[in-house]
């Protein structure tokens, strides 16, 4: 019988300089667009890393985006379903003082399978905010060649 694991160790983390490739490749896309953004990249523990406000970009929100993905280890869209009324979920949104979005434009960030952090993208449309993180999260995954947006279930290929 193997040992137990009381400390992880080699755990991928996201630092200040791939913050700001993301944040860069992000705010690139979003003026390639035509959509001014607030744009957040935060630390698996949903600590603010980088933050870029676009000049004319009109919602707040990108850091609690970028929180709720990077902590809650998946999209906030796809809260969206699941915390409507009558819905598992219902309610979430007001939860952590009211900081838990729900609202399509924060994608956690995934190294080797671990979460290294979230983005979040305000002012756009959901699609425009989705593809926006999207574009910064590739910036990443170019220069490192493991990541991915969530990783694989066991047992898939």
């Amino acid at each position: 019988m193997a040992k137990p694991e009381f400390v992880t160790r080699n755990s991928p983390r996201l630092t200040l300089q791939g913050a700001r490739l993301i944040l860069a490749v992000a705010a690139r896309r979003a003026a390639a667009i035509g959509v001014p953004m607030d744009i957040a990249v935060v630390d698996d523990a949903g600590h603010l890393l980088a933050f870029n406000r676009m000049d004319g970009a009109k919602l707040r929100i990108a850091v609690s985006k970028a929180w709720t993905a990077a902590c809650a280890r998946r999209a906030t869209h796809e809260y969206a379903e699941i915390a409507a009324p009558g819905r598992p979920a219902f309610g979430i949104h007001v939860s952590n003082q009211g900081r838990f979005m729900i609202v399509g434009g924060g994608l956690p960030i995934f190294v080797d399978g671990r979460i290294v952090g979230g983005i979040g993208c305000s002012s756009g449309t959901t699609q425009q905010d989705r593809e926006v993180a999207t574009a910064g999260i590739g910036a990443l995954s170019a220069r490192t060649r493991s990541v991915r947006r969530r990783p694989k279930a066991r047992g898939t290929a």
